[in-house]
């Protein structure tokens, strides 16, 4: 059975509750649109990369199990298209007469670009809901502060509306109860042609998950899942969608071959958590959690993007699961996507040191280092400090929509910090310190791109604005080029490290909406050199040619 017909029976029948909640919020109140400057669809933005992977060495059941985790991986698509949009986004997608304008929405997932904060590019449609589809788009937040309703703070539900027009909560596994089931039979299926035992029953518990919403035990249990050479990330994960309070959470998946060549290089720096935990550069008490040892660290080539990670900006590297339970408790596995990192470097960094970067340190600019760089921020999730120092709760919870955006920037900072005292003890062999601090500047300026409406975008400039006014990236007037200085970077390093885990640790969401108002913004200057970059015709991200035709499977 194809995708289309796996949706098209998945919604033959839809839970009486969501006929319930549908008919409450036909009967609130239409919401008044806010109509914005449009801005012109940009899908040239995007550089074409076709997603392939060496499969020889796969046997014809590993084989069909991508088809099959392909085919669930595209439920999940639907399911991120309707929390981003909503559940007529089919239709209007067809509504769009002109080529390059339908393009660039099914790139955004909706009719708003994500790489410049979202403005629209539709006449008619104004500001993309904070709350995206997780929320009515009528609810205020005093209505939603005020209500009584055990588990609105829940990452696997919806808030919708009644018959009477109260709110009321809608859990996934109901809202979207035959996709969930499409997708975890899909699953099942891929376990029985498993050759690691581990991996299916992974699958088989996964595939639970996706129909319950509770998925601690999948996410304990893949944290021992090792020895399998395909490997999928699927369900609701990331909560960047959410941008009015940052509580519900996003579907998406990635399917994954394993390169053990290059995970074999680095298995070894997870042990080295604790220590660098330890000496973080902040006051004992923000730093007194011990991260977990037992992470994992491995490469993969990435097959299939869907989702959440699909939109935008595309993630080159992974780091999960996100419960902080499971990261005190078990650490977590850290996957770096290697040929879409390739892709972004080939494609978007080197391009931009040739036009950004001074002559005498653009040799400082590797794929070595921008992997590294990038391995190590996903490393440095684990560092710091996930509870806040008074006992209030978790860090995300006194953050709330903030929260994405600090902890992006603190492992940013804490995965440079890393390279630095593992390069001082003589760990990373004899590479030159400076190809990652060269090639971290090179890639601040890639991230920037992503815009204020990303938690990337917003983490990179606040960075960018700090290192500039410390002195440890230094633009040349004449030349409008950039370079490290190399006696500051050290001491901002420090500096905005100290910050940004002070901030966390004591939950302060006043002090992070500050820091970001006051840094995490694009000055004339640098919008300047931003322009070059689009004048030079320098991608700003990619796009994926991907699936079963595209691997060879069909």
């Amino acid at each position: 059975m194809n995708f289309k017909n796996i949706l098209r029976e998945a919604r033959a029948v839809l839970p009486v509750c969501l006929l319930i909640a549908a008919c409450g919020a036909e009967q609130a109140p239409e919401p008044e649109i806010t109509l914005l400057e449009v801005v012109e669809p940009r899908p040239e933005i995007y550089a074409d990369f076709t997603l392939t992977a060496d499969l020889s060495g796969l046997s014809d059941n590993q084989k069909e199990m991508i088809r099959l985790l392909i085919d669930a991986a595209q439920i999940m698509d639907d399911l991120f298209w309707r929390q981003a949009y909503g559940d007529d986004y089919e239709s209007w997608l067809e509504s769009i007469a002109d080529a390059d304008t339908r393009r660039f929405a099914e790139l955004n997932y909706g009719p708003w670009d994500r790489l410049d904060g979202n403005k629209p590019f539709i006449d008619g449609v104004g500001a993309k809901p904070p709350g995206a589809n997780f929320y009515p788009v009528d609810m205020s937040r005093e209505e939603f502060e005020a209500a009584y309703l055990p588990g609105k703070k829940g990452l696997y539900s919806l808030i919708r509306r009644d018959a009477a027009g109260a709110l009321t909560l809608v859990p996934y596994h109901v809202a979207y109860a035959n996709e969930l089931k499409a997708a975890a039979d899909l699953l099942r299926e891929a376990a029985q042609l498993s050759e690691s035992g581990d991996f299916a029953s992974y699958l088989k518990l996964r595939a639970a998950a996706l129909i319950s919403d509770d998925y601690l035990v999948s996410d304990m249990f893949w944290m021992d899942v090792r020895d399998n050479d395909i490997d999928v990330v699927i369900g609701p994960i990331e909560n960047y969608e959410d941008a009015l309070y940052g509580y519900r959470t996003s579907y998406e998946a990635y399917v994954l071959v394993k390169d053990r060549e290059w995970s074999s290089r680095l298995s070894r720096f997870a042990e080295f958590l604790p220590a660098l935990q330890r000496g973080l550069p902040v006051a004992d008490e923000y730093k007194w959690e011990t991260p977990g040892t037992d992470s994992d660290l491995n490469a993969y080539d990435v097959v299939y993007y869907a989702g959440d990670c699909n939109a935008g900006g595309k993630t080159i590297a992974i780091n999960l699961p996100n419960d902080e339970s499971v990261q005190l408790s078990r650490g977590t596995r850290r996957l770096q996507l290697k040929n879409a990192m390739r892709a972004k470097f080939d494609k978007i960094v080197e391009p931009i040191a040739d036009e950004l970067i001074d002559e005498s340190q653009r040799k400082h600019v590797s794929f070595d280092a921008f992997f590294a760089n990038t391995m190590f921020h996903e490393v440095a999730h684990g560092l710091g400090i996930k509870n806040t120092i008074d006992g209030r709760g978790t860090v995300q919870d006194a953050l709330l929509e903030m929260a994405a955006s600090v902890e992006e920037g603190k492992a940013d900072i804490l995965g440079l910090y890393m390279i630095t005292e593992l390069h001082k003890a003589g760990e990373l062999g004899d590479v030159d310190l400076r190809d990652y601090y060269v090639t971290f500047m090179t890639s601040v300026f890639r991230s920037i791109r992503f815009g204020a409406s990303s938690a990337h975008g917003k983490a990179n400039m606040v960075r960018f604005n700090f290192f500039l006014d410390s002195g440890a990236f230094v633009r040349d007037a004449e030349t409008g080029r950039y370079h490290v200085d190399f006696e500051r970077m050290g001491a901002a390093m420090t500096d905005l490290s100290r910050l940004l885990l002070t901030l966390q640790g004591d939950g302060d969401y006043q002090g992070v909406v500050k820091l970001t108002e006051a840094r995490g913004i694009i000055e004339s200057q640098l919008q300047g050199d931003l322009d070059r970059l689009m004048r030079a015709d320098i991608p700003v991200d990619i796009t994926f040619q991907q699936g079963a035709a595209e691997l060879g499977l069909d």
